[in-house]
């Protein structure tokens, strides 16, 4: 089995690539919206490909650790993770929680909002995330459609 290897690049992890790293990268490259590891594991197991459950795990969490993918977490604790768009900087996410849509947007007033608090508050450092889920037009259409209940 494959591995995942560490090395240190101006104090950020790199990952060396992997055949089931790509796989996983690619797959989730190739998805609209946000994934469940669980769901990019039975993807590539459908298209015959041999992977662990524990190695797309590990492969997600090095592509959120990096940078290079999103994560949320829903309301039952699961994460979710997609490749992040063009905009390498901090950015928040409008999400469709039927179909997984995702928009990246930005929140200049969640900014200052958080930077203010943390100020108010004798914080430095702060982190933070704001996922907005709600249904995208598509969605409300479809079951606003007659005959749909």
């Amino acid at each position: 089995m494959q591995g995942v290897v560490s090395t240190a690049l101006n104090g950020r992890r790199r990952q060396r690539t992997t055949r089931q790293g790509g796989l996983v990268r690619d797959q989730l490259a190739a998805a609209e919206g946000f994934r469940s590891a669980q769901s990019v594991f039975s993807e590539l197991r459908a298209k015959g490909e041999v992977v662990g459950l524990s190695t797309v795990y590990r492969h997600l969490q090095a592509l959120a650790d990096d940078g290079e993918a999103d994560t949320l977490q829903t309301p039952e604790g699961e994460s979710l993770y997609r490749l992040c768009g063009q905009s390498s900087h901090h950015h928040h996410h409008l999400v469709c929680r039927t179909c997984g849509r995702t928009v990246e947007i930005e929140g200049r007033g969640v900014e200052r909002w958080a930077a203010q608090v943390a100020e108010d508050n004798g914080f430095s450092e702060v982190d933070h995330t704001v996922e907005l889920l709600g249904v995208c037009g598509t969605c409300a259409a479809a079951a606003a459609a007659p005959g749909r209940r």
